[in-house]
């Protein structure tokens, strides 16, 4: 995988929704996982590129300690898990439902009312005073996700490991980006159809 106009600050964005934005912080490169996340500062520089953080609130922001980022891995990885089992028509567990209801009390979403153009609508804040916070979000996310009706739409790449959550119109969106999976499929084909045509 290479880095085109779907990565931010080194992180791919290509997942149209947070929690899968999150998992893709370990995707393959040069044939290996990397792990994007490897310690505090490159978290707080993917909540500033998810647009969780601003640049001047991460100045100010508390360091994470090993322990939450530990924590944070450890629930990316079982919701990798969870993903493939999904990808592949199995629901997610009893266990995984139980464990995210477990942190989203410890991790409670706050919404507010906000002045609209039509009136009010509530709009989530979400408040980073700890390390821990950033799981509020994320956990939001993997709710809503969970919750969508047509779980068909959560999809792995058909030439990588990323993970989308495919709003195209047509809904058949196979590549996790155009620049960089979808064309370099497209020219394989291409090469393929033109060797074929050449014997």
């Amino acid at each position: 995988m290479s880095m085109h106009d779907d990565w931010r600050d080194g992180f791919p964005f290509v997942g149209n929704q947070l929690s899968l934005d999150f998992l893709n912080t370990r995707p393959i490169m040069d044939g290996n996982p990397v792990e994007l996340l490897p310690d505090s500062a490159s978290l707080v520089r993917w909540m500033v590129a998810a647009g969780l953080l601003t640049r001047d609130g991460a100045k100010s922001f508390p360091d994470h300690n090993r322990t939450t980022l530990n924590r944070l891995i450890e629930f990316r990885e079982t919701w990798r898990q969870v993903v493939l089992g999904i990808e592949d028509g199995r629901p997610p567990s009893a266990a995984f439902i139980a464990q995210v209801n477990d942190l989203l009390t410890q991790h409670p979403v706050v919404e507010l009312l906000v002045r609209s153009s039509s009136g009010w609508t509530r709009e989530r804040r979400f408040e980073f005073r700890r390390p821990e916070d950033v799981f509020g979000p994320l956990l939001d996310a993997t709710a809503n996700l969970l919750c969508v009706s047509d779980r068909s739409k959560i999809r792995k790449c058909a030439a990588c490991v990323l993970h989308f959550y495919d709003t195209s119109k047509k809904g058949t969106r196979r590549w996790c980006s155009m620049s960089a999976c979808g064309n370099r499929s497209k020219v394989a084909a291409y090469a393929r159809r033109k060797n074929a045509e050449g014997e």
